[in-house]
């Protein structure tokens, strides 16, 4: 038998609703009781600024306490807030700055990125900045100059006492090198590995070079560290690591304050252990290596500074995969022939770098691209990042030299007072001597950096000179757009290759602007 239902009248939607739906999120990094007191007013701000504009409609707030900014993995709220707004509850988020929503440059941009796709914009109040309003890729590329301004003093107390243990010898080589492992934080020989270190060396001490002994290596299918394949470059570091000879030399690298690793070229101090562990090598094996290293090097410098500087583009396109640089190439395709700029660690061994080729007019071609991108959002963009570095920078050198005339007065206190002491002999010369000297060293340092930042007001190096050159050269009537060297050569530091579609292109002024590869 047929049943039959009624249907009651459908009840009528409801008009949607046009108010903005606006979170704010709010973070302070220690749980001290200051901090902590910020962090409630922030709250109590943006609460009652949310709900007193009638276009919008409060849709909560978010909040980290005690918390480092430095991963967003390591922050909840945050971390909430992004899921809210994939499940379509909020429209717009303020916060105070973009060093509070994240100290770390590439989240910030991933973050950033990851909302706009999803609908929902971003305003750092502190900035003035809305990611509604940016002009595209550009503007985010230069956001990254702002992310990590903050950052230095994250790390203080970490990097103090590491300091400390590199200079009595007690700090713990978390991830020795290759022939080594990390046992109870002492450095133990591998044997099997350490029969491979041995042969790079006795090879090297033959003559073989280290394209030619890392070739060997992979035809013996000698397995490296993590099971890649061997490299020229891995092999020349092994020849020139000290630890193979039992010393150990601490901080080689640093970490900048975009969270990058850097080679250090004397920026922090250095300390060296000897007989820190057990020596694979003989430290006289080890010299022997190093001087046909430096005369093998002498030898290649010689021939490749006749080909550095014969083009613009010559030592300036890195690869972002193996950090190599890009050598000038004549090609041939169909006949024809073509310049492009091949990664060497490419050319050396594909296996450790599968970076292919990219044509010398791409890359100009996309530079192009670029300065007229700057040249269409100069009023947007050049104009408000001048205004901003040049205020930023002229408070810092100003505070800096008033911080260092104080100090200054006070070395120069001590120092007579040091003298008084002498001249009643209540000081022994030796250690008169000791302490004059240390407070002198300070001076003259002072002195320096003094001279240096009064020096940067006039010199036109600064990042603000370096942003209001491209600026003017871009508002100029005669710049057309077109590629030009000098252009390349004035404004330009390096190329990164992330890939044959992706460059970025990192400027003297301190920008690095990422742009898809014109073809």
């Amino acid at each position: 038998m047929k049943k039959i239902t009624k249907i009651d009248e459908l009840p009528k939607s409801q008009p949607s609703k046009s108010k903005l739906r606006v979170a704010a999120y709010a973070r302070v990094s220690t749980d001290s009781d200051d901090q902590l007191v910020s962090l409630k007013a922030q709250r109590v701000h943006y609460e009652n600024y949310i709900k007193s504009n009638p276009e919008w409609e409060f849709a909560g707030l978010y909040y980290d306490e005690g918390i480092s900014g430095t991963k967003k993995e390591k922050r909840p709220e945050l971390l909430r807030m992004i899921r809210d707004c994939e499940s379509n509850r909020i429209d717009f988020i303020i916060t105070k700055s973009i060093s509070r929503f994240a100290r770390n440059t590439m989240d910030c941009l991933e973050l950033v990125r990851q909302l706009l796709n999803i609908g929902v914009t971003i305003c750092f109040e502190k900035e003035n900045l809305n990611t509604g309003d940016m002009e595209g890729e550009l503007m985010l590329s230069i956001l990254s100059g702002f992310a990590a301004e903050e950052s230095a003093s994250i790390s203080q107390n970490m990097t103090w006492s590491i300091s400390k243990k590199f200079q009595n010898g007690s700090f713990i080589i978390g991830s020795p090198p290759y022939g080594y492992a990390n046992v109870n934080g002492e450095m133990v020989i591998v044997p099997e590995e350490a029969e491979v270190v041995k042969r790079i060396f006795s090879e090297c001490l033959s003559g073989k070079g280290g394209s030619v002994i890392a070739k060997g290596l992979n035809r013996d299918k000698i397995p490296a560290r993590r099971g890649n394949h061997w490299s020229t470059g891995t092999v020349i570091d092994m020849l020139r690591n000290e630890k193979y000879k039992g010393d150990a030399l601490f901080q080689k690298t640093y970490t900048d304050n975009n969270y990058n690793r850097r080679p250090n070229k004397g920026e922090k101090d250095q300390f060296y252990c000897k007989n820190h562990h057990e020596p694979i090598v003989s430290k006289e094996v080890f010299s022997k290596a190093q001087k046909l290293i430096t005369q093998r090097a002498k030898i290649k410098a010689v021939n490749k500074k006749a080909y550095q500087n014969r083009y613009v583009l010559s030592g300036k396109i890195i690869c972002g995969e193996c950090g190599s640089k890009f050598r000038r190439k004549r090609n041939y395709s169909a006949g024809r022939s073509y310049i492009a700029w091949s990664c060497i660690g490419h050319i050396e061994d594909k296996n450790s770098c599968s970076m292919l080729f990219i044509r010398d007019g791409e890359i100009k071609a996309t530079f192009a691209t670029m300065m007229n991108k700057l040249a269409y959002s100069r009023k947007v963009i050049l104009g408000p990042l001048y205004d901003s570095i040049s205020k930023t920078q002229e408070e810092c050198d100003l505070e800096r030299i008033d911080a260092i005339d104080k100090r200054m007065e006070q070395l120069t206190e001590e120092r007579n007072t040091l003298i008084g002491l002498m001249t009643k002999g209540f000081l022994e010369p030796a250690l008169f001597s000791k302490e004059r000297n240390v407070l002198d060293s300070e001076i003259k340092n002072l002195t320096t950096e003094k001279t240096n930042l009064v020096m940067s007001f006039t010199s036109g190096t600064s990042q603000a000179d370096e942003v209001k050159a491209i600026l003017e050269h871009v508002s100029k009537d005669k710049f057309d757009g077109n590629y030009t060297d000098e252009a390349f050569e004035k404004y330009v530091e390096n190329i990164i290759v992330n890939s044959r579609d992706e460059l970025i292109f990192e400027l003297k002024c301190g920008l690095s602007l990422k742009e898809r590869v014109v073809r």
